[in-house]
């Protein structure tokens, strides 16, 4: 294996990772803001208020977004799995 084999994994990786996590972490990031505009506005300092809505959206985003995660995953897989005659010479 190459030195420009490995960062071109690496990379590949690297960015899979980003757009597997870039729903879930946009979601939390805009569900989170409301949640402090809200509590700014109506000053209700509450942490559960914080924390709860935003693991629920999380959820409901993972649970709407898992099979087109899952299937660039698979296929991130299959490509390594393809490619291990060439990683090995």
């Amino acid at each position: 294996m190459t030195q420009t084999l490995a960062l071109s994994l690496a990379r590949e990786a690297i960015l899979m990772v980003l757009l597997l996590a870039g729903p879930s972490l946009v979601v939390a990031m805009v569900v989170g803001l409301a949640i402090s505009v809200f509590q700014a506005t109506t000053q209700i300092q509450d942490q559960m208020i914080a924390f709860v809505p935003r693991i629920i959206a999380v959820f409901v985003t993972l649970a709407v977004t898992a099979g087109w995660l899952g299937n660039i995953l698979l296929n991130f897989a299959a490509r390594l799995f393809e490619q291990i005659p060439a990683l090995v010479r």
